[in-house]
């Protein structure tokens, strides 16, 4: 089943509003701004083997812990940084996790450097298959896999598949040309 139809068929209020927040103002939308591409890689890295919806709960605990996504901040995290987001009640604590935001991050700086932006990169290799896209990913940066790489990629506009169709959002996320119509 789809996000989009999954949402519809929420019983619980609060759940269905959290998800359609995020389903109709977020997911598949281009995101320009590279510490905000970089916030999304952040959760989509957390969510391994959790649902979206923990991650969805936990999202202003996150921003807050990484410094509001500031790519250049997070990359000079020292070891009281890291123990200081293991012990943070309000994100998911797990190191390997808090590693690849560190190290993500430090490699983001490196792809500014030569491409001017992590957007341009983004750009650059542009079109890729989900698979191309994911052996890219893991040879560039830590913890992302088939899943991460894919929902990454479909939530800001570089894969298809973050919306039906039909859905009434489908056509909002069109208007902001996401990359994949561009194929």
């Amino acid at each position: 089943m789809s996000y989009c139809k999954a949402i519809q068929n929420m019983q619980a209020a609060d759940r269905k509003a959290l998800h359609a927040n995020y389903h109709d103002h977020h997911y598949g939308f281009p995101i320009h701004d590279d510490n905000a591409l970089f916030g999304r890689l952040i959760l989509e890295i957390n969510q391994a083997g959790l649902s979206w919806e923990t991650i969805l709960r936990k999202e202003e605990a996150f921003k807050e812990a990484y410094s509001h996504y500031d790519i250049d901040k997070v990359a000079s995290y020292t070891e009281e940084d890291r123990e200081r987001l293991l012990s943070d009640a309000g994100i998911i604590r797990n190191r390997l996790k808090i590693n690849a935001a560190i190290e993500n991050a430090k490699k983001i700086q490196v792809l500014q450097k030569e491409y001017g932006s992590f957007e341009k990169w983004l750009e650059a290799h542009h079109p890729k298959t989900k698979e191309e896209w994911v052996k890219l990913f893991k040879k560039t940066f830590k913890f992302t896999g088939g899943e991460i790489v894919g929902e990454f990629l479909m939530s800001i506009g570089y894969l298809k598949g973050s919306h039906d169709d039909d859905c009434p959002t489908q056509q909002k996320v069109l208007v902001q040309n996401p990359k994949w119509a561009e194929v």
